[in-house]
């Protein structure tokens, strides 16, 4: 009994310091707050029983986020969005498209004009637009500030894989913030700056 007190008693000091990150990388793969505690929780749940499979001394953080992303990805696989083809986006998407919208007569940085009228949300919103695999990738990425290899270690990949990942998400992710942009109005579909 004491035994089973001092392995639930590790486990809870080991997860308080990674709560607040589980939660933000469950909200970034979700973007909806009831869904993201919904994903800690489940994830939780795995992970204590499976607390006898962690190798003490290990990354902890890292194996919880794996825990989680797994439990995402699975949760996920039956509503799997379709697959785009990479092939159409070009890897300078926003600065063609902002050629093209004429914000290149302006002296500030036309891609910056439009990252700029963006807000958090707005990202957020677009990337809840990357096919899973990318997504997760990103929100580590780019939410978190993970390193390419903390990525690999937490969704169990090598590290060209999530280089690959973050590439193509990349170009994917250019192309929802322009339409985002034109949907909230920072740019308009005739190409000129919306007011």
């Amino acid at each position: 009994m004491e035994a089973t007190l001092d392995r639930r008693k590790e486990f809870e000091d080991l997860l308080a310091p990674v709560a607040a990150v589980a939660y933000r990388v469950a909200h970034g793969l979700t973007h909806n707050a009831e869904d993201a505690m919904d994903l800690v929780q489940d994830a939780t749940v795995q992970a204590f029983r499976a607390f006898g499979t962690f190798a003490s001394g290990s990354n902890f953080k890292a194996w919880f986020l794996r825990i989680l992303t797994n439990r995402y990805l699975k949760s996920r696989s039956k509503k799997a969005l379709p697959v785009q083809s990479f092939d159409e986006v070009e890897d300078v998407y926003l600065f063609q498209m902002t050629r093209q919208a004429g914000l290149h007569g302006n002296p500030e940085d036309p891609v910056r004009l439009v990252l700029d009228g963006l807000e958090l949300e707005s990202v957020q919103q677009a990337m809840q637009t990357l096919p899973d695999e990318y997504r997760s990738a990103a929100v580590l990425y780019f939410l978190e500030d993970s390193s390419y290899e903390e990525i690999a270690h937490v969704l169990d990949v090598p590290v060209g894989t999530v280089r690959s990942r973050l590439h193509r998400g990349r170009k994917l992710l250019q192309k929802a913030l322009w339409e985002v942009a034109v949907e909230r109005g920072i740019v308009s579909v005739e190409g000129q700056r919306a007011p």
